[in-house]
């Protein structure tokens, strides 16, 4: 079954915006906090994570009706945790560098509460292309957002954008954004800056939700005609 515009309009709103697994599901924080000291680790894992959303989901979808309901949570483990591997391996032959930087957060993909999350809630209930297009939609929602908060913390704790970008285009630089005298801020890489970070954002994101409720109900209210009694 292929999917309609609208009704991938409506995933990928839910995925990048509405239900975005960072900012309004609260998950994955583990690698969200860990990771994103600079834009290229956090858009890389997230990368990854999107691939094995994307795949695991269709995976799912394509076997939902041969996998009895009783082990249904092994068999999703399962096929999430093969295609982890298959990551894995890949990044670790193509990209060792990278993968080494990263480290164990690589196959700790399968624990993230996402992948297994999409898998139950949508891609065991809904054909193959819908389900696939929900993992990499939920996927795109992490990018962005890891990559945010990266590049934020990167640049206020050392004045640079893309640091270690030579790890995945080799001979790249990164970026130095702010003078070469800037003393940087630690608490920006450290953890605490990690959530210092993500609630700036999630307020944000909350604003701008309430600013467009706000116009959503003035611009369906009846207006009013001066001097009618």
């Amino acid at each position: 079954m292929w999917i309609t515009r609208k009704e991938f309009k409506d995933i990928a709103a839910k995925g990048i915006w509405k239900q975005n697994t960072s900012l309004v599901q609260i998950l994955g924080l583990c690698p969200l906090l860990a990771v994103t000291t600079n834009m290229v680790n956090g858009v890389m894992l997230s990368l990854a994570t999107l691939l094995v959303m994307s795949l695991s989901n269709f995976a799912v979808s394509s076997l939902r009706h041969f996998i009895p309901y009783e082990i249904r949570i092994p068999v999703f483990i399962l096929i999430a945790a093969a295609l982890v591997t298959v990551v894995d391996l890949l990044m670790n032959a193509y990209l060792h560098g990278l993968y080494v930087v990263l480290g164990i957060f690589i196959p700790l993909i399968i624990t993230n509460c996402i992948v297994l999350a999409r898998i139950e809630a949508f891609a065991a209930k809904n054909p193959p292309v819908p389900a696939a297009s929900d993992g990499a939609m939920m996927g795109v929602g992490m990018l962005w957002t890891l990559a945010l908060i990266g590049a934020l913390r990167e640049l206020i704790g050392s004045g640079t954008l893309l640091s270690g970008i030579d790890l995945v285009i080799p001979g790249a630089q990164a970026l130095q954004l702010l003078p070469a005298d800037y003393p940087g801020l630690l608490l920006a890489i450290l953890p605490p800056g990690a959530f210092i970070v993500l609630g700036c954002i999630i307020a944000a994101k909350n604003w701008i939700d309430a600013r467009q409720a706000d116009r959503a109900i003035s611009a369906a209210s009846p207006v009013s005609v001066g001097g009618c009694h």
